[in-house]
């Protein structure tokens, strides 16, 4: 479908770049504009491996939320979600766990519109608007509290977001905030590119998002930076880990070196 004649928001201005959509390029999706393609493409002529990164992401998340199921876990909370995709949240937790119940959180229009539009008729799934930055407003959301219990453990996914966000807006206070706001026995799932092995790759990816995002801040993080997201958890093994490490589905899939430099990890909060 052209630009021309697709569907949106009339306050929506396709002539800027945007993160969701980018994604959405990476992996292959249609709902993406000019703009949106023309800065990914941006970031793929500096590293190509993005599209494969975007990909083991999705995979990632999935696996965690397979986990997570056979962990008894029934609410799923999944913050700064993206455009709907193929294995959504939704659809991997109640495909294992009919009852369970999963609530995206956004704050992009085109996002907020796409899923609920997808929604629409899931009694066990909400679209609520809200900022990871501010979990306790976001736990305090009326349409959010009809499907999620904080007060039993709720599992809760962080895929993107994270990543975009400077030390300048606190994003450690932020998860530590959602850390004690969720019950004992409750989860943390996070991704998060790092740049220790592709140093160099790090000024030009990060000058495009400072472009697409307006801001001047550099978010580029290493591994041990990213592990303390994970303060007051127990992180569930393998750890913080490359994403296709974590409990892959085949074992053989992971042999070889490592092209991509996503991490990934779950972390529990103790009952105790």
């Amino acid at each position: 479908m052209s630009d021309s004649v697709r569907r949106f928001p009339a306050a929506l201005d396709t002539s800027v770049p945007n993160v969701a959509r980018m994604n959405d390029y990476f992996l292959g999706g249609k709902d993406n504009f000019a703009a949106d393609r023309r800065a990914a493409e941006q970031v793929l002529a500096v590293a190509p491996e993005i599209r494969t990164m975007a990909r083991e992401r999705q995979a990632f998340i999935a696996r965690a939320v397979g986990y997570l199921t056979g962990q008894g876990v029934d609410q799923f909370l999944v913050l700064g979600a993206g455009l709907p995709t193929r294995r959504n949240v939704h659809e991997v937790a109640q495909s294992r766990l009919p009852g369970a119940r999963v609530v995206y959180v956004a704050d992009d229009p085109v996002v907020l519109s796409h899923a609920r539009a997808l929604l629409a008729t899931d009694p066990r799934t909400a679209v609520v608007m809200g900022d990871a930055l501010r979990p306790e407003e976001v736990l305090a959301d009326p349409d959010l509290r009809c499907l999620i219990d904080p007060g039993r453990p709720v599992a809760a996914l962080i895929p993107h977001t994270l990543q975009f966000t400077p030390d300048e807006d606190d994003p450690f206070k932020s998860v530590a905030l959602l850390r004690d706001s969720l019950a004992p026995g409750s989860h943390l799932v996070l991704a998060h590119v790092v740049f220790d092995t592709r140093p160099e790759v790090a000024g030009p990816i990060v000058a495009v998002y400072q472009r697409v995002l307006g801001r001047s801040e550099d978010t580029r993080r290493t591994r041990g930076q990213v592990l303390r997201f994970f303060d007051g958890l127990d992180l569930v093994d393998p750890g913080l880990v490359h994403l296709r490490h974590w409990r892959p589905d085949n074992p053989l899939t992971t042999r070889g070196p490592d092209r991509t430099w996503a991490v990934g990890g779950v972390g529990r909060k103790p009952t105790t």
